[in-house]
């Protein structure tokens, strides 16, 4: 059993991204630039934006974070990203989710250009991606297809169970996994809370990708031995032996379920890293593509 290490990989994207940044500033060129924004005072949100801002300063990256009101009108916040889609500084914007109620989400998604959705949300890069066109990835499923890449994992032909349909993880990893590339090339199932038996479908999977937000939901039994297994789930429990009074764990039962796949990631330190570092890259890609125009 291999446990597949996102931190490690994660560290490595950076470097990369930080050497070929350095090398940017040497022909005295700007930078590329991200901007964070922050509605609120959400904590989780907080911490999210603070740890971007640090990849972005660490890579040497420009990047700003604007902290806003909760009581920000949605129209004033749609001219705030208005603004940043036509400042050249910036060739990322991200824009911190959950939005208070009164602020639609998917308004603030397709506000922001789709050139400089760093995120892979707004609805142009959605439909690139399925057409298989080069977009914007959502950060999370292009981490996940970093991993198996860098893992030298093999995926064409392999079948590949995705449990959950979110639009952030479940919907675009199965999209991704369809294309025709080296990199992908799989036959793939999506399972979701309406599926009877998900068990009959995940003991098929070659590779199982878990995204359906439930502590340990994922068990031994549920899987065929020598699977590649993605847990994308972060789940609080608790537990008495912690100073925070928790512990943070996937959708996948680890104990079990590694003593039977071939590779795992784990929780934390998989899946989670490569959030923040795809990000990054995207930012990094936006940069090119802003700068060759």
């Amino acid at each position: 059993m291999t446990i597949i290490d996102g931190k490690l990989i994660s560290e490595q994207i950076i470097l990369e991204l930080k050497e070929e940044t350095a090398k940017i500033i040497q022909k005295r060129e700007r930078a590329p630039g991200l901007v964070a924004i922050l509605v609120g005072e959400n904590p989780a949100s907080k911490v999210y934006v603070n740890s971007k801002k640090k990849a972005c300063d660490n890579i040497g990256f420009h990047s700003e974070v604007l902290k806003l009101s909760e009581n920000i009108s949605e129209l004033e916040l749609v001219e705030i990203v208005q603004k940043y889609n036509e400042n050249e500084l910036f060739d990322g914007i991200l824009v911190q989710l959950p939005l208070p109620k009164h602020i639609s989400e998917d308004k603030i998604i397709e506000t922001i250009s789709s050139e400089k959705d760093v995120d892979g949300f707004h609805p142009i890069n959605v439909g690139k991606l399925s057409i298989g066109q080069d977009s914007l990835i959502p950060c999370t499923p292009y981490g996940i297809l970093e991993l198996l890449k860098r893992y030298k994992i093999q995926t064409v032909g392999k079948h590949v169970v995705v449990v959950g349909r979110s639009n952030i993880v479940g919907k675009p990893i199965a999209n991704l996994m369809l294309q025709k590339n080296n990199n992908a090339n799989s036959t793939v199932t999506i399972v979701h809370s309406a599926t009877k038996n998900i068990s009959h479908y995940t003991k098929q999977a070659d590779i199982l990708i878990a995204a359906i937000g439930k502590a340990n939901f994922i068990t031994a039994e549920m899987i065929k031995e020598n699977a590649t297994i993605i847990d994308v789930g972060i789940n609080r429990i608790e537990d008495s032996n912690s100073p925070k009074g928790y512990k943070l764990v996937g959708d996948v039962d680890f104990n079990s379920v590694s003593e039977k796949a071939e590779f795992i990631t784990p929780v934390p330190g998989g899946v989670g890293p490569m959030t923040i570092a795809m990000l990054m890259k995207n930012t990094y890609k936006a940069y090119l593509r802003n700068i060759n125009k």
